[in-house]
């Protein structure tokens, strides 16, 4: 949660935490953001806000965005081609509602990270640098790289909302339940984490857990225990000297403000939407997560990531999410691909006719795509060589292709694209310059990306 004073002091960590930590406050609260504001200077982008969808386990790009009709059986899959709103270009036929706004999209097919396991290839997509182990199930760690929504909540944070970057509805994590690195604030610590709203919008109630008050707390005793806090506080510093004690603080008005902050209480009680526009997004865990996002933009939240959530069953099964090992055709066909079109575009249109578009920047992205050759259980395997990545909104030019994979969508046949000059372009579109510099906990400089320069297709530089 936070940093222990310095040893020798009157006072330990759990002692501190015992007379006047946050669990006086009668309230568990994940760890909050310490946003150092980035200069006017270094805010060229032209998102006031961001939803990205991160498909987990790695959709194919065969049957999404990167169709190849023309190929083999074995290449092509049983998943036919349909025409967009954009001449000559197609998408799958699973994707009826999606292809109809590709005069809306810029859609990257030439996107790579030549690494197959789900959390590293995952880590490079969501940071910009690559990780030093390609292994799979390399779990999250305290030296990993911040994501790109830690970075973007830190260091050009909300003006109007204590959420200034979400994820939810749960971390991503491998089966055993190995939370992926490259998530959070990483060696930027506890100050730099994005705030995990951990739910499921699509129960008859919603829960969140860890941002409510304790049973039995009632807003007045929760504001005299604040006072009492503040007290204590006072006290102590007199008594240490420590250069961590600002996060504690932070961390404590954040929680405050939360609590407090009605519009984003409101924003997080989804039972008051209308009933048909909970239809039109989809009632499943993940239509309901990206109407969610919607409304934590609409209440100033910077960024927010939806992740495809786990079922149950999910856990221990061939083919979990995204990542189709088995029956490709038939999962994608009858369980991905309905509810990511429902859903995506659903949110397109209603940011469109919510004056949000615009300013909204939307991106689709998974760790990686599926093999090009259909294997011997009608599945597609891990494939980090070329995969695509959408983007909308945000003035993103719509109805553009960038970069092509090669016949059998193996590789790129032009214009390859790595995670650095991806994240250089989240970054440009989203306020903060590709080479801004921070400095890590012990003074080191650090650039936000790895040198990379964003896309001039979507800057338009």
């Amino acid at each position: 949660m936070f940093r222990p004073p310095p040893r020798g002091t009157p006072f330990n960590r759990r002692e501190w935490l015992r007379v006047g930590g946050l669990g006086a406050l009668g309230l568990s609260l994940p760890s909050v953001l310490k946003a150092k504001p980035v200069s006017k200077d270094a805010s060229f982008g032209r998102a006031k806000s961001c939803i990205l969808l991160f498909l987990s386990g790695g959709p194919p790009q065969h049957e999404t965005f990167d169709p190849k009709p023309d190929a083999p059986l074995e290449i092509r899959g049983d998943i036919k081609s349909i025409p967009t709103s954009v001449p000559g270009v197609h998408f799958s036929e699973v994707l009826p509602r999606t292809a109809r706004l590709a005069h809306r999209m810029s859609v990257i097919r030439s996107m790579m990270t030549g690494i197959n396991a789900h959390s590293t290839s995952g880590a490079f997509m969501l940071t910009g640098y690559e990780p030093l182990s390609k292994a799979e199930n390399v779990p999250a760690g305290g030296n990993d790289w911040p994501s790109i929504a830690a970075a973007v909540g830190a260091l050009n944070p909300s003006k109007c909302s204590p959420l200034s970057s979400v994820v939810l509805p749960e971390w991503i994590e491998n089966n055993g339940h190995i939370v992926w690195p490259g998530q959070n604030g990483g060696f930027m610590g506890s100050a730099w984490h994005p705030q995990m709203i951990k739910c499921d919008p699509s129960a008859q109630r919603l829960r969140i857990e860890g941002m409510s008050l304790a049973e039995g707390m009632t807003e007045m005793r929760f504001s005299e225990r604040g006072s009492l806090l503040r007290q204590l506080d006072t006290r102590f510093r007199a008594t240490v000297a420590n250069a961590h004690i600002d996060e504690t603080d932070a961390m404590h008005q954040r929680a405050f403000d939360l609590i407090h902050s009605e519009e984003s209480r409101a924003a997080l009680e989804i039972e008051r939407e209308p009933a048909a526009m909970r239809d039109r997004y989809g009632r499943g865990k993940f239509g309901q997560s990206v109407l969610l996002a919607r409304r934590l933009i609409e209440a100033g939240t910077r960024l927010v990531q939806v992740n495809w959530a786990r079922e149950p069953e999910d856990q221990n099964a061939g083919s979990p999410l995204w990542d189709t090992h088995q029956r490709n055709a038939q999962r994608v066909r009858e369980v991905l691909a309905p509810q990511f079109d429902q859903a995506y575009a659903a949110l397109i249109e209603d940011l469109q006719s919510r004056g949000l578009l615009d300013e909204t920047l939307v991106v689709v992205m998974g760790e990686f795509g599926r093999s090009p050759t259909i294997n011997k259980s009608g599945g597609r395997d891990h494939w980090g060589n070329v995969f695509s990545v959408a983007l909308a909104g945000a003035g993103v030019p719509g109805g553009q292709i960038i970069g092509a994979s090669d016949k059998i969508g193996g590789y790129p046949a032009d214009r390859p694209v790595r995670p650095p000059e991806f994240a250089a372009t989240f970054f440009h579109l989203l306020g903060i310059q590709p080479n801004h510099e921070f400095l890590d906990p012990i003074q080191r400089p650090r650039l936000v990306t790895d040198s990379g320069v964003p896309l001039r297709e979507i800057v338009g530089i």
